[in-house]
């Protein structure tokens, strides 16, 4: 049996950090995204950057997930 550990962390976000950032697609109720846009606008912010913050809010500040490998004879 083999255990591996892996460990995602949130780090305090830099400047440097926000120019590397990943596209990803996501698909929403549309509603719920017009309620972001219309936030966004009102925090004078993008809407990554207030779907960065909400994640950011929402997530542990730590996740770490194991995998048990069981070994075959």
């Amino acid at each position: 049996m083999t255990t591996s550990i892996t460990s995602c962390s949130i780090s305090h976000m830099t400047t440097i950090e926000k120019t590397k950032r990943q596209r990803i697609t996501l698909f929403l109720i549309p509603s719920i995204v017009k309620h972001a846009k219309a936030q966004a606008i009102v925090e004078d912010s993008s809407l990554t950057d207030l779907m960065e913050k909400a994640l950011i809010n929402y997530l542990p500040s730590e996740t770490v997930i194991k995998k048990i490998k069981l070994e075959t004879k």
